[in-house]
């Protein structure tokens, strides 16, 4: 944790010289805007019996209260306790996640006291799911095969390239009027329109990923509104958005080799080898055979990367992805890898929509290079020493390099004006690198820092950590924070890694926990 921390005095500096793209009467809702009244149906599920569904317009700028409304999907388990603690947001990240379905998990899986005195309240954001207009800018964005990730020849760079700019064109041709006002400043307004929607004068708030940032935000421009605030695996607000992906890429390289080094402990089932080096240099040999043949005609090298890149946030993905893996190398059986991919990797209908917001609160909230030459100089040299997902995750990226709209300034998220808020965050994560957590709690004065130590996994409460969620529920109970003497609060044990598949275990169609299906990748 000490290595990490030195990264804290550059980054923080950082924030000396950024200017905030908050409004200076962030906090005063218009006078013409409109207040809603929130008409809840039952849209129970299997899962979720008491989940009640709704849905609120708002506007599309909320500097035109009178403007064009748009509409934001709701959803709330409500409370049933006596002693009632106002409503509860919840966010799973993204940007583009939705949050309909995560209302119903948080509700069910913290203690039962606790969860009794929330309205736990879910919500789309703007653009995203049940909300309209949901965006979907290019539903074949994803079609197999791609190019390859890696740009060795400039034909390969351009067709990437090209790819990027057909998908920003394609935005910009749907969603032309939309696409300006698709962004965290104006999702947080929306979260205040919610707030107000529901009578209430302040919200509690619990966000993953992503999420971290809204939240943030939220507290930035609204902080007299927010009574208590969670933000799990956490998003390094001084980074948003280009730095922060480059920062990811080595952070995703290490927990690939620790995959590695994962398989080389069960060389008994994988029979890959005991020499994680080796190991590794297999995985890039059989990348290096999937760009000559796909398998199946569906998994190439990109694809593959795309496969394995769910295994950096959840490492109970491991056990299905070492399978595929040895299939491949040992057996010459690509069909485990093709199943795998279909599962982990693949994107649907759900993952187009995702994806379009992804891009466009993204290219919208901060300043990208818009010279692709800074981007190879850049991406070339993290490559260098972190290979696993370095062009991968430009290419994922490369759009905002010709985005239609301008961008924002960046958010200065340092806050002394709210209640003491609650972090966790995992010294391994690689989705949001730990250095997040550590310069959010340094913004965020009183806040309070619980780390898991040795963690990987991306989502670390409510997923079977009882140090972690002893610690959630006691906030959320009575507001209660761990205030320790370093840099970490409190500081817990990670939990053990998985082991490999047995012959009673699910096949490879299994997505892991619930949570991690629940949290949307890249954010």
């Amino acid at each position: 944790m000490k290595k990490r921390a030195a990264a804290l005095s550059g980054a923080v500096a950082v924030l000396a010289g950024m200017v905030t793209s908050v409004p200076a009467d962030a906090n005063a809702r218009s006078a013409a805007a409109p207040v809603a009244k929130l008409a809840w149906k039952k849209c129970a599920t299997t899962d979720y019996p008491t989940l009640q569904c709704a849905s609120l317009k708002v506007p599309l700028d909320h500097d035109n209260p009178r403007g064009r409304n748009i509409t934001i999907a709701l959803s709330r388990v409500p409370h049933t306790a006596k002693k009632y603690q106002g409503p509860l947001l919840v966010n799973p990240g993204g940007p583009g996640g939705s949050g309909i379905t995560l209302a119903g998990f948080v509700a069910s899986t913290l203690p039962k006291k606790v969860a009794a005195q929330y309205d736990v309240i879910g919500f789309d954001p703007r653009g995203v799911g049940a909300s309209k207009p949901a965006l979907d800018c290019k539903s074949d964005y994803f079609s197999t095969v791609r190019p390859n990730s890696l740009p060795t020849t400039a034909k390969t760079e351009q067709a990437n390239l090209n790819r990027a700019r057909s998908f920003a064109k394609a935005c910009a041709t749907k969603y032309a009027d939309v696409l300006p006002y698709i962004d965290t400043i104006s999702a947080v307004k929306d979260m205040d329109a919610i707030r107000e929607a529901l009578g209430a004068r302040q919200i509690n708030y619990f966000g993953y990923s992503y999420g971290t940032y809204l939240g943030a935000v939220y507290g930035k421009l609204f902080p007299n509104r927010v009574r208590r605030a969670v933000l799990d695996s956490v998003v390094d607000a001084t980074g948003v958005w280009y730095e922060d992906n480059l920062r990811q890429d080595y952070a995703f390289n290490d927990r690939h080799r620790a995959l590695m080094a994962w398989i080389a402990k069960h060389d008994k089932t994988y029979k890959l080898g005991t020499d994680p080096e080796k190991i590794e240099a297999k995985w890039y040999a059989m990348r290096s055979a999937l760009a000559k043949k796909p398998a199946d005609g569906k998994v190439g090298p990109s694809e593959l990367e795309d496969t394995f890149m769910p295994g950096g946030y959840y490492n109970g993905y491991w056990p299905f992805l070492a399978d595929a893996f040895a299939a491949y190398v040992n057996k010459k059986d690509d069909d485990p890898l093709v199943e795998a991919y279909e599962n982990f990797g693949a994107v649907d209908g759900e993952g187009d929509n995702g994806y379009s917001v992804y891009a466009a609160v993204q290219c919208r909230d901060a300043h990208w290079p818009r010279d692709w030459g800074t981007w190879r100089d850049d991406n070339w040299e993290v490559y260098e020493k972190a290979p696993f997902m370095t062009w991968n995750n430009a290419w994922y990226n490369a759009p905002c390099a010709f985005w239609p709209t301008e961008s924002r300034t960046a958010v200065d998220i340092s806050n002394t004006a709210l209640p003491p808020v609650l972090i966790f965050q995992a010294t391994d994560d690689a989705a949001t690198p730990y250095e997040g957590g550590a310069i959010t709690h340094h913004l965020l004065r009183g806040s309070s820092l619980v780390v898991e130590e040795g963690g990987g996994n991306h989502g670390i409460t409510l997923s079977g950590n009882t140090c972690l969620d002893k610690h959630l529920a006691a906030y959320l109970s009575d507001g209660t924070v761990p205030r320790g003497g370093g840099e970490a609060d409190a500081v817990c044990a990670k939990l053990p890694d998985p082991k490999p598949l047995s012959d009673k275990d699910a096949p490879t169609s299994a997505r892991g926990s619930t949570l991690h299906g629940l949290l949307g990748f890249r954010g």
